[in-house]
């Protein structure tokens, strides 16, 4: 097991410990930012038993696991866009591939708020995006409000099944996670065309 697989797994075994925690709140904040910056862990998994245990602040957790994802992508950012000379080699190293990294780089170069969108809906690591925005000095106004939609579309829609499904949302997501997620891909996909058509 890998150092990054056993902190991803302490995190997740910790953050399923919130269900009855006072912090619940503050902690899935944390758990968000975790999850953003250096700890690849699929935080819907967490969130999901989390929504369904503590339904009467099912937006409130919504609400923080994007605000712990924004100061997240802020934090990448400025890593990407000060340190990146210094570090970039080993983030590449230790989070990807020197090839995934440049392609991820001429696409942020080329298609920038609308990359950012895809990534940040789709269940990829958003660490690559963060890192290309800043050492790409992309727009940061863009780039944060294109971070801010695409969390705010995942988990306020995983709050918004959970809300509606109750006890059967685990059940859905599990069977319509994928298509859920191409589908969302795609709207932001013929946005961005219509936007480059018109």
């Amino acid at each position: 097991m890998t150092p990054v697989q056993k902190v991803s797994k302490k995190v997740t075994r910790k953050t399923k410990q919130l269900v009855d925690s006072k912090h619940m709140l503050k902690g899935i904040t944390i758990s968000s930012f975790l999850e953003s910056t250096i700890v690849p862990i699929p935080l819907e998994a967490v969130m999901l038993p989390l929504m369904q245990a503590r339904r009467e602040s099912l937006w409130q957790i919504a609400a923080m696991a994007t605000l712990g994802c924004v100061i997240g992508a802020v934090f990448g950012y400025a890593l990407g866009y000060y340190l990146f000379d210094i570090i970039g080699e080993w983030v590449i190293e230790t989070f990807f591939s020197q090839d995934q990294f440049d392609n991820v780089k001429n696409k942020m170069e080329q298609q920038g708020f609308w990359f950012v969108m895809t990534l940040g809906i789709a269940p990829i690591p958003f660490q690559v995006a963060m890192l290309a925005a800043g050492a790409t000095k992309f727009s940061f106004p863009l780039f944060l409000l294109a971070t801010v939609i695409a969390r705010s579309l995942r988990y306020f829609g995983l709050a918004a099944v959970v809300y509606y499904a109750g006890d059967k949302a685990e059940q859905l997501i599990r069977r319509y996670k994928m298509k859920a997620v191409i589908a969302a891909t795609l709207v932001v996909l013929l946005l961005w065309w219509a936007t480059n058509a018109l």
